[in-house]
């Protein structure tokens, strides 16, 4: 009786680890791969309870999401013959278990050293025909759509699609910053002093075309003014002319008065002049009708 308990518990025992080792279960963010002695049998890609052989059969997940890899401090030569430290990353996804598995094996170790050699290499490459300037500037994302483009079309063959290559980070080495930060302290005093010099100029010549426009202006309107009075007088001489000979003793009488108002009109004017000068005939009696 106690053989046969044991044998039945055996037996339970037995089949619960045929159970445990033969089921598994594969998440929504897995790929499975199923290899039987060490060789690929199968490729799992749907989610749910799948089945294998117990302790002939080994299923290797791999993560079917978006996976992230951050690569060393590099040091590149630029095309301009300028040294840069580059920190960069990568994103890729894993398109072919199978192919993985056979290139870099199971873990993402293997995938991280080939992604940073080939990655490394690509920067190396584009970055060597690009200038300090380009690299810093609005060509940085064509810059890093050519380096992903290399890497992704190396990476193809290890079962990875790489979606996007960025540079986190770009710095001079600690030798060059001094050097660079004063060149461009110059370069930005030499542009200053070149705009200086253009504003003066444009200064100056600004001046001198309103100096010359307020001659112009002054002298025409000298002008107006000499002809205006000109015309004026003229115009004063003739009425006086007219007047003369419409009565001349009454304008000769209208200026010796005019006359009298300017000489003695202050009260404080002396004239030594004869009694018979013609100045002061008014005063000696009224002119002849």
């Amino acid at each position: 009786m106690n053989r046969l308990v044991l044998g039945g518990l055996a037996l339970l025992f037995v089949v619960f680890v045929l159970i445990n080792v033969s089921f598994f279960e594969v998440s929504q963010t897995e790929i499975v791969l199923i290899t039987q002695l060490g060789q690929p049998v199968r490729v799992i890609e749907d989610p749910g309870l799948h089945f294998k052989l117990p302790f002939v059969q080994t299923a290797i997940a791999f993560d079917k999401r978006l996976l992230d890899y951050e690569a060393p401090q590099e040091e590149v030569i630029l095309g301009d013959q300028r040294r840069l430290i580059v920190d960069s990353f990568s994103r890729y996804l894993i398109t072919n278990p199978l192919q993985y598995y056979q290139t870099v094996g199971p873990t993402e170790a293997g995938i991280e050293a080939r992604l940073n050699s080939v990655v490394t290499s690509s920067l190396r490459r584009v970055l060597g025909g690009e200038t300090l300037l380009d690299v810093l500037s609005a060509q940085r994302p064509r810059i890093m759509g050519a380096i992903r483009a290399q890497v992704n079309d190396e990476m193809k063959g290890f079962g990875v699609n790489v979606v996007d290559v960025r540079i986190r980070r770009a710095d001079l080495p600690e030798e060059n910053t001094e050097a660079i930060l004063q060149r461009m302290q110059s370069e930005r005093k030499r542009v200053a002093s070149q705009a200086r010099a253009e504003g003066a100029e444009a200064s100056a010549r600004i001046k001198a075309d309103a100096d010359r426009q307020k001659t112009v202006l002054l002298a025409q309107a000298r002008a107006d003014a000499d002809r205006l009075r000109g015309e004026g007088e003229a115009q004063a001489i003739a009425i006086y002319a007219n007047a003369f000979q419409r009565d001349p003793k009454f304008f000769a009488t209208w200026r010796t008065l005019q006359a009298y108002r300017d000489a003695f009109g202050a009260g404080k004017s002396r004239l030594v002049l004869t009694p018979q000068d013609d100045f002061l005939k008014l005063m000696q009696g009224l002119p002849a009708q």
